[in-house]
């Protein structure tokens, strides 16, 4: 059987065919993947990795296979010589393996120089060396069980014909079904069983499956069994008995392929090679979806000729839909292109608003270029009669490309899970808005809790009755799970602060948000255009401090900003200008705590500065201000026109200031070891293990109007942005109420390496040279090595 290797090994590489057809894979292969424009170019992505040589790879080696594999059996028949090896004292299979691994060889050897495709993009990385080793190790994995298919294929179109050309027909025909054939079938509209038959029969779901990292032993299955049908199939050809008897192990060749992967795909691992482990799902999202007991169709609106951050994001969801679909495949998805009709773009485009699904207009940056491109980055989860949007894209203010793409892949795994814990989770907890102490009215917070209904029972709740019967407003507080309260503006008795903090000793969850100075933007709209920033007393603070915090009363004033935008002009003449307005304070977490990882820019207006009180409960700074800050006392006159003066930049000396805090642990009650203020039953000294957070800012939560109707948290519409408020807020909540673990899935870490843009500029036409010229050099080297050790081995011989 070695032999027989050598023989095809030797026999191949001493004629120029030989090295033509590698060299060609080659070409190919450089071109595409360094010099053409399109979606296979590795430089013109900016991404370092090597999914587009795994992609384009099978089309390649749909072609080279077959030409390698042609004249295995072909030649021998044509020449008379299989008769010949069919008389040696080898058995069938020995023939057929032989044959078989002697052209593998040849592939192994052709694929080979890609090789440098991972030294280049290890040393363009940003920074060099930022290359996913274990996943790359992986996709080779699945290429080379793909070539072992292949050449299967190819060596049993050999012994059907003993024309080369034909054989290679033949070949090239078979490769192409089982890769695009039978996944194509399955598309065209079929019953969901047949389809998924036809989707499972063909190469492709397996391939792509493995090229992405992962080790699934149901596709390894599939590749092996498939590759020893065909041996089998190869052996049955070269044998001399009669057609009846060949059907008999052809049937048993296919009920083992059957057998061995119906066994595979009921008791199968997986192993996530990746070096985030991006494919590991954790047990939150594991066990929402193998809960899921009737289909969920999830259509995402991202298919399409995307420029290259679009197409990361675009195979980023495909990839984490497959692991969902593979751990419960009453998952489904469709990938879908709403913005396919030209001529109905414009109507599509207004439908698609009307429904919330805003598309977006993104200028990207390709091969120095700037493109504007359309896109609807959407998922809609369909639930029987129920259906969620998912939002794919997370545009974060001033944020570069290579953050926009990290941040919306970060957060693709929570915003799926969340959106099915939407369909599939009744809503359970209830929470109370508290009302009665100059609290925002409804139509300033109108948005946030429409939202918060979503997911959770949400009604108002006044205090008013605690002096008539405060145990019974105690019992009633403590039906809901948490409260929110949302910037009071009147102190709070001390009757009243003895039922929260009692609600607070039972374990209620609670969202304070609080400022400790008096003062509103509208105030300055003035005439005078000025006004006095007085101390608010609430009298929260002796509570807030047996907690574990203090509100200050000092205004925090911020150079990271975000701009007041000022009307000018009547009528259509109206013009909006923003100016530089440093109470306004912008702030950008960098924490990897799941409340603030990846969320927007928050803003906040005339901020407080927040101080933590040293005592046994955890506390987590969630937000806080700049470097750049000064702290201003009150009282304290504000003037609009300030925004035309240049500020001192000297005084801006403070440091980052604490503008939002998580306090975690069991809490002392306020009142141990004092005078109640009023009796109650059962009254606690000290709470059992509970959440809340503080926020020197009631305004974060109120929404802007117009003609009486309120616009999105945290949305501005003459500046066309969208800050952070709300998602801030919705995932402090989802925090504090969260009993299965799904918020922690944002803090899991995936790393995509970027290539170093700069470098790869500079360094372009170095690189497109060395991937297409030293791969053919090598092969030259090995050519002349080859021919010179043969030649000296027949001198010896002579």
């Amino acid at each position: 059987m070695f032999a027989l290797i050598r023989k095809e090994f030797n026999t191949f590489f001493a004629s120029a065919v030989g090295y033509l057809v590698i060299a060609i894979f080659l070409i190919l292969n450089g071109l595409f993947l360094w010099v053409f424009k399109g979606q296979y170019n590795i430089l013109d992505s900016g991404f370092a990795d090597l999914s587009p040589f795994f992609q384009i790879a099978p089309w390649i080696l749909l072609f080279l296979i077959p030409a390698v594999t042609m004249r295995s059996f072909a030649e021998e028949k044509k020449q008379g010589t299989l008769e010949l090896l069919l008389t040696k004292p080898i058995q069938n299979w020995q023939l057929v393996l032989g044959k078989y691994l002697g052209s593998l060889s040849l592939i192994i050897i052709a694929l080979l120089p890609s090789l440098l495709y991972c030294f280049t993009i290890y040393i363009l990385g940003n920074p060099s060396g930022n290359f996913d080793v274990g996943s790359t190790f992986g996709s080779y994995i699945a290429l080379l069980l793909l070539a072992s298919l292949y050449t299967a294929i190819g060596i049993f179109s050999s012994t059907i014909t003993n024309n080369q050309i034909i054989a290679f027909l033949i070949s090239l025909f078979f490769c192409f079904l089982f890769y695009f054939g039978f996944s194509s079938i399955s598309d065209y509209g079929l019953s969901e069983t047949i389809s998924h038959f036809f989707e499972q029969l063909g190469i492709r779901l397996h391939y792509e499956r493995m090229s992405q990292g992962i080790l699934d032993t149901r596709d390894i299955c599939y590749f092996l069994s498939i590759i020893l049908f065909f041996g089998v199939l190869t052996k049955i050809i070269l044998q001399k008995s009669v057609n009846k008897s060949k059907i008999k192990p052809i049937l048993i060749a296919l009920t083992l392929v059957f057998i061995l992967n119906s066994i595979g795909n009921r008791v199968y691992s997986r192993f996530d090679l990746t070096q985030d482990n991006r494919f590991t799902l954790s047990d939150a999202t594991k066990s929402l979806i193998l809960e899921t007991p009737a289909p969920v169709v999830i259509d995402v609106l991202l298919k399409g000729d995307f420029p290259s951050e679009f197409r990361k994001l675009q195979s980023e969801t495909k990839q984490l839909l497959e692991e969902f679909n593979a751990l419960n495949s009453n998952i489904q998805y469709i990938f879908t292109n709403p913005l396919e009709e030209e001529a109905l773009r414009t109507e599509t485009i207004n439908q698609l608003q009307q429904f919330g699904l805003t598309p977006m207009e993104v200028s990207v940056q390709e091969s120095g270029k700037t493109e504007i491109e359309t896109i609807v980055p959407w998922a809609i989860l369909s639930y029987q009669n129920k259906s969620v949007k998912i939002p794919l894209v997370k545009n974060n203010i001033g944020a570069t490309s290579e953050e926009r793409v990290n941040s919306s892949i970060q957060q693709l795994e929570y915003a799926f899970a969340d959106g099915l814990t939407k369909i599939l989770h009744p809503k359970k907890h209830k929470i109370a808005v508290l009302k009665g102490n100059g609290q925002l009215p409804d139509l300033k917070i109108a948005d946030f809790i429409k939202t918060l209904q979503e997911y959770y029972f949400v009604g108002a709740f006044t205090l008013d009755s605690v002096s008539s019967n405060a145990t019974k407003t105690l019992e009633d507080l403590q039906k809901f799970d948490l409260i929110i309260n949302a910037k009071p503006t009147q102190t709070f008795s001390e009757k009243e602060k003895y039922v929260l903090d009692q609600f607070i000793m039972n374990g209620g969850k609670s969202l304070w948000l609080l400022e400790s100075v008096a003062i509103e933007i509208d105030s300055l709209m003035n005439p005078e255009g000025s006004t006095v920033a007085l101390m608010r007393d609430l009298r929260l603070n002796d509570a807030l401090f047996s907690y574990g915090v203090r509100v200050n009363p000092v205004l925090v004033n911020d150079l990271q900003s975000a701009p007041l935008v000022l009307a000018s002009g009547q009528g259509n003449d109206t013009q909006f200008t923003p100016y530089p307005w440093f109470y306004e304070s912008l702030t950008k977490s960098t924490s990897n705590h799941p409340i603030v990882k990846n969320i927007e820019s928050v803003k906040f207006e005339f901020a407080n500065q927040i101080d933590t009180i040293k005592n046994n409960i955890k506390k987590t700074i969630l937000l806080t201000s700049s470097e750049k800050v000064k702290l201003e006392g009150v009282p304290k006159e504000i003037r609009l026109d300030i925004i035309r003066e240049k500020p001192d930049f000297s005084t801006y000396i403070e440091g980052k200031q604490n503008l939002a805090v998580l306090l975690e642990g069991e809490f002392k009650s306020n009142y141990k070891d004092r005078i109640k203020p009023i009796k109650i039953k059962s009254p606690k000294d000290n709470s059992s293990h509970t959440k809340m957070i503080v926020v020197s800012d009631g305004d974060i939560i109120k929404n802007k109007t117009r003609k009486g109707q309120p616009l999105a948290l945290g949305f501005d519409p003459y500046l066309n942005l969208k800050y952070g408020n709300k998602e801030f807020l919705l995932n402090a909540i989802n925090y504090l109420l969260d009993d299965s673990g799904l918020i922690e899935v944002r803090s899991k870490e995936i790393n995509i390496p970027f290539l170093n843009v700069e470098k790869v500029v500079a360094q372009k036409t170095k690189w497109q040279i060395i991937n297409i010229i030293v791969p053919l050099v090598l092969l030259g080297i090995f050519g002349f090595l080859f021919s010179f050790i043969r030649k000296k081995k027949y001198k010896k011989v002579l």
